[in-house]
């Protein structure tokens, strides 16, 4: 049988067999990634919190704990067997496919985001073997816009079909908390695509391989913009307004449990490794590493292509680390700061950093196309010359920022105004 389907597939060859590889190991690696950033993010809130986080689940039917690393097991198995129950009340076709929309666009962003850059031919193959499902996509960026925007769908249709107030006040929170983030999410991606010259992930990386400096460090404005956005629009705290505990008990999935919301779970951290790897790939220049992952143009050897993926990995996780922390250190904002935040400050200073990127590329400080090669020139004065404008533009716009608008960022408690009726004596 097994020899037919070979045979079958034989004429198709890469084309179909590698993709499916890759998709295979991208699943696996994503979903058990997913389990235990869960056990990771518990044992940091411990840490935090100053307390002893999940130690005890270790190989079942032993007494062997293993630091409690069979924790992401049980709690699998506890989805699994739990009963998959529907309120009566619900719209039942929107209520199945809320969870389902959402982890399929969260997964689906996976198809153009590199992990690596090539590995070198091996096993009688005459070519390199790119580590992205999808390669040589011209309109990658938009094509993980467009389905990172989708995702907003999918709580939309959790809340509504929920028929609960709790779930339809927490879709009405999300609708409004990922639209209005998207904006300056969008303008902290145009200047990368206009610094780069396009739209492919992997050419985002190689540009800041070849100036030798990360957009970070050229656009720290622009990071900081995208950064923000990218907290709010994975709805981590402090920006976990749809589903507050505190207020909304669970949210836009108030009503779900078992298989259907897990899929809501897996989704959420889903968004969040999607976050860590475009800020990575964006911003910190991917897999690029001075003196270690080697130049753009050179053969790439198996080392370097390992190197790169280490290089890449290590950095996604320290930014995950970095969303962790966050979450278990600082407080949830109000939604009117939520949204002054995005409309009065986030979207100005993208629009300030979109506008400074333009003049390093109109001045040719980040490099210019030679007349007769059409190659790429970079000049490291010229370079760092971006570096300190988009660094005194940074500093500037914060402290415009500061002046204009103070009050958008005070996370303090709102005081009572003297006329307000809860305040009438007598």
């Amino acid at each position: 049988m097994w020899n037919d389907v070979l045979t079958a597939l034989e004429p198709y060859g890469e084309s179909v067999i590698e993709p499916l590889v890759k998709i295979a190991l991208i699943l696996g690696a994503l979903m058990t990634a997913a389990a235990y950033l869960v056990l990771l993010e518990r044992w940091i809130a411990a840490w935090v919190q100053d307390r002893k986080g999940p130690n005890r689940v270790g190989i079942p039917l032993t007494k062997i704990k293993l630091f409690g690393l069979g924790q992401p097991l049980a709690d699998g198995a506890k989805f699994f067997f739990k009963e998959e129950y529907t309120p009566a009340h619900v719209d039942k076709a929107l209520f199945i496919l809320a969870p389902i929309t959402i982890l399929a666009a969260a997964l689906a962003i996976f198809a153009v985001i590199p992990f690596g850059s090539v590995l070198p031919p091996f096993a009688g193959m005459d070519r390199s073997i790119e580590l992205v499902v999808a390669p040589n996509v011209d309109v990658g960026m938009v094509y993980v816009f467009a389905l990172s925007s989708i995702a907003v769908y999918g709580v939309i249709l959790g809340g509504w079909a929920s028929n609960n107030k709790y779930s339809f006040l927490g879709g009405l929170r999300s609708s409004a908390q990922l639209i209005a983030y998207e904006i300056p999410l969008g303008l902290g991606i145009l200047p990368v695509v206009l610094a780069a010259g396009s739209m492919r992930l992997d050419t985002i990386i190689e540009q800041q391989a070849s100036i030798g400096v990360w957009n970070a460090l050229v656009q720290p404005l622009g990071f900081v913009v995208f950064l923000v956005a990218s907290f709010a629009e994975a709805a981590r705290l402090p920006f976990d307004l749809p589903e507050a505990e505190q207020e909304l008990i669970g949210g836009y999935h108030t009503e779900y449990a078992g298989m259907k919301l897990l899929l809501f779970l897996i989704a959420e951290f889903l968004h969040m490794v999607v976050a860590a790897f475009l800020i990575t790939i964006l911003f910190l220049g991917g897999w690029h590493f001075w003196g270690l992952t080697g130049a753009v143009g050179e053969p790439v050897t198996w080392v370097t292509a390992i190197l790169r993926v280490v290089v890449l990995v290590t950095k996604i996780f320290m930014v995950i680390l970095f969303f962790m922390l966050i979450r278990w250190s600082w407080p949830r904002f109000r939604f009117d700061q939520l949204m002054a935040l995005a409309w009065k400050l986030m979207l100005p200073l993208g629009l300030i950093n979109f506008v400074a990127v333009a003049v390093m590329v109109e001045r040719g400080w980040l490099g210019w196309a030679d007349a007769g090669t059409g190659v790429i020139v970079y000049e490291p004065a010229q370079v760092g010359l971006a570096v300190l404008f988009g660094w005194v533009v940074a500093v500037a716009g914060w402290i415009g920022a500061a002046i204009v608008a103070p009050l958008h960022t005070d996370n303090r408690p709102r005081l009572a105004h003297p006329f307000d009726s809860d305040q009438q004596v007598g």
